[in-house]
């Protein structure tokens, strides 16, 4: 069973110190954590990624959870899972945290397989879309699944 403690869509830089705080548990042994930075690089990008500028659909806090909260469900159901993520939208430099998970279970197994389906779902099921930014002044948007 999955609780979530953290699911929001934040115009504010993410504080991955809070998503640990919120799956710490004494009874829980395995803690992971996932960061998406924005990277200075795109295979898409025929110069240097400068920056993203994410959008999200109104719906995508209440999408956000829905994921969270299904995450690795066939795969721990008997288990103890603990899960903190958001995802941040409007301007992000390169360097920034666009995505932080973290997911706390009794076994690091649980942990991954749980932190690993939620950034999958994100990828392929959250309404957020981005626009890149390149140095030669360029942009290419890419949403879901992008």
């Amino acid at each position: 069973m999955n609780e979530v403690k953290i699911a929001a869509i934040s115009e504010h830089p993410l504080d991955v110190e809070a998503h640990l705080t919120a799956v710490d548990d004494p009874r829980l042994g395995g803690v992971t954590t996932f960061i998406g930075r924005v990277r200075d690089n795109d295979p898409d990008a025929q110069t240097p990624v400068v920056g993203l500028e994410y959008s999200g659909h109104p719906d995508a806090e209440s999408v956000l959870r829905s994921i969270a909260e299904k995450a690795g469900s066939d795969a721990v159901a008997d288990a103890r899972v603990v899960v903190a993520v958001s995802h941040r939208i409007g301007a992000l430099a390169v360097g920034d945290a666009a995505v932080v998970i973290a997911v706390a279970a009794e076994h690091r197994a649980e942990a991954f397989d749980v932190c690993r389906a939620i950034i999958e779902d994100i990828k392929s099921e959250l309404p957020v879309w981005k626009r890149q930014l390149e140095s030669d002044g360029s942009t290419s948007w890419k949403g879901i699944g992008g």
